[in-house]
């Protein structure tokens, strides 16, 4: 089988990985990928969020499947090309791709389907946010409604900066959401998805804020680790029959079924799970450490998913252990971040590249906010954490910075339900 990935980060990188482990998958190509994985798979230079290209360069190598990695081009409709081409897609129909595309239209998935979420308030006028404001706090969720690479959402005390945050979004055109806060310990729980049938993954946790200790700006994650020793075993299967199956059902009922990577965001209480968000494609960086534990040909679940067999694929099998991944972040990122800076040390397959190119001497720069993803496996968490860390400082990067306490809480048993 040949595959075609599309998109540039360490997600991909991943993926691409894992994929290359599957002995039923025989060239693996990624388009337009970046530095490191050059390493891991056949380059193309080719705009991920243009059908037309995607599809001419899927038919040039006659590719069997189509992974599309990033949400862009899923909510522009690549996906649907590349199926009306007859090439078999993983990723969801554009249709689909609102669960994620409008916080709106999932909020409105969500209430049909009777699943458990935060209150919310879409606001798109300045007119009527003052008001709307003083309908929730005493800690303010500020989202974009949009796609906002994970850093569209301000969660405060400070009602100033809730304000400001959703006049910005609101002057730029963009309508505001507004939700009541969720205190419980969060989890990513990443769902194949053919129509009604789903298929969980391992439970991952993400560490959103660019400091130790949740401290600074949201990000578009500093880490991950899976699987969660706080999470109650029978928890997986209460979110894939409170949440995911409604909401794959819902979406078959409205005409837009959904076929890919279901990604639930969620908060967990003593009640039970409350979606945060939905995402409708793999997470970074959980998938770097969910997929580092995956024993089961990756390129079979993805067919079988894109083809609509995916109740006929067995359990999944899942390396015992844990697996962490830390990510190395450029100087200044989660701000305009430092470019073109030389990285040494960021070799094998458990440093997976995002942010890096290489210059014309063939030194490996770094080229965006998240650079690198370093992944640790260990037979226990607090062996996956040494494991990844010990990787990250034979690393190289001048201005770089990472969490030190990517999974520690939970390693120190400071997260409950």
């Amino acid at each position: 089988m040949r595959v075609l990935v599309i998109g540039s980060g360490a997600r991909e990188h991943a993926l691409a990985l894992a994929l290359g482990r599957d002995p039923g998958v025989s060239e693996v190509h990624c388009a337009p990928g970046n530095a490191g994985i050059a390493s891991a798979a056949t380059l193309h230079q080719v705009n991920a969020s243009s059908a037309e290209d995607v599809v001419a360069l899927a038919t040039k190598i006659a590719a069997d499947l189509v992974v599309i990695g990033p949400e862009v081009p899923l909510v522009l409709g690549v996906a649907d090309a590349v199926r009306a081409a007859g090439i078999a897609t993983f990723g969801p129909s554009a249709a689909a791709a609102r669960i994620e595309g409008s916080k709106a239209f999932a909020k409105d998935v969500m209430a049909a389907a009777g699943v458990r979420t935060a209150l919310s308030e879409i606001v798109d006028t300045p007119a009527e946010l003052d008001a709307a404001l003083d309908r929730f706090g005493p800690t303010w969720v500020v989202k974009d409604d949009g796609l906002a690479a994970g850093k569209g959402v301000v969660v405060t005390a400070d009602r100033r900066a809730a304000r400001d945050h959703a006049a910005e979004l609101l002057e730029r055109g963009h309508p505001v959401l507004l939700e009541s806060f969720l205190s419980g310990p969060e989890v990513s729980l990443f769902c194949l998805v053919d129509g009604e049938t789903v298929v969980p993954l391992l439970p991952a946790q993400d560490h959103k804020r660019v400091g130790d200790g949740d401290t600074g700006p949201n990000t578009g994650g500093m880490g991950a680790y899976t699987p969660l020793p706080w999470l109650p075993a029978a928890m997986v299967a209460r979110i894939v029959d409170e949440v995911a199956r409604p909401v794959a059902s819902e979406m078959v009922r409205r005409g837009c079924p959904f076929s890919g990577l279901l990604y639930a965001g969620l908060a967990i209480d003593s009640e039970g799970p409350t979606v945060i968000e939905f995402n409708c494609r793999f997470g970074d960086p959980e998938t770097q450490a969910v997929l580092a534990l995956l024993e089961s040909p990756f390129g079979e679940l993805l067919k079988a998913t894109a083809t609509g067999t995916l109740d006929s694929v067995g359990p999944l099998q899942w390396r015992d252990g844990a697996a962490v991944t830390v990510v190395l972040a450029a100087e200044n990122y989660p701000g305009r971040p430092r470019s073109g800076d030389v990285i040494t040390g960021a070799d094998g397959d458990e440093v997976l590249h995002a942010g890096t190119a290489k210059r014309d001497d063939g030194a490996l720069i770094s080229s965006g906010g998240r650079v690198l993803s370093v992944v640790g496996v260990g037979t226990d968490l607090a062996g996956a954490r040494a494991d990844a860390y010990e990787t990250l400082a034979a690393i190289r990067l001048a201005g770089g910075h990472f969490r030190t306490d990517i999974g520690l809480a939970a390693v120190e048993g400071r997260i409950s339900i």
